[in-house]
């Protein structure tokens, strides 16, 4: 005999839960991450694979929902912040990349964390005559508002 399961039969997500879920990140230009027409993501709640405000919208809610949330501009990634506009001379970047590279407006590029063990992004602004970047740290949707979608397929 087979039933169907009812919300309390359920697995919940929670604090360190893991989840394979179809996901979608927009700002008010359009997606900026979407997972829906590929496979599946997979993270663990906690691990900062997903900012805080979008991981308190999950908790509670049960495996196979499909809901989406509006956050607020700011609430996602943060305000924009200037500090994290900066120029990178020509020769660093020369020495962590391909010397040869043009870098033009809009471009992003990928530099290793101080620890070798991971990365971050920066988005080309600017270039100037003598070759130095002017990169924006900031996440693209910091202070802007934020839809996440979210379909959880898997809650472990």
């Amino acid at each position: 005999m087979t039933t169907s399961a009812t919300p309390s039969d359920l697995p919940v997500v929670q604090a360190g839960s893991f989840l394979t879920l179809h996901y979608r990140l927009a700002g008010p230009a359009g997606d900026v991450i979407n997972t829906f027409n590929d496979k599946p993501a997979t993270l663990s709640l906690g691990a900062g694979e997903l900012s805080p405000a979008m991981e308190d919208q999950l908790i509670g809610l049960v495996e196979g929902a499909h809901t989406t949330f509006e956050l607020p501009a700011g609430a996602a990634f943060g305000e924009r912040n200037a500090d994290m506009m900066q120029w990178v001379a020509r020769k660093l970047m020369n020495e962590l990349g391909d010397p040869h590279e043009q870098y033009t407006a809009g471009d992003v590029v990928q530099f290793p964390t101080p620890d070798g063990l991971g990365s971050y992004a920066g988005a080309v602004v600017q270039v100037r005559e003598d070759g130095a970047v002017l990169f924006d740290f900031n996440h693209p949707l910091a202070g802007q508002p934020v839809t996440f979608e979210v379909k959880l397929i898997g809650v472990l």
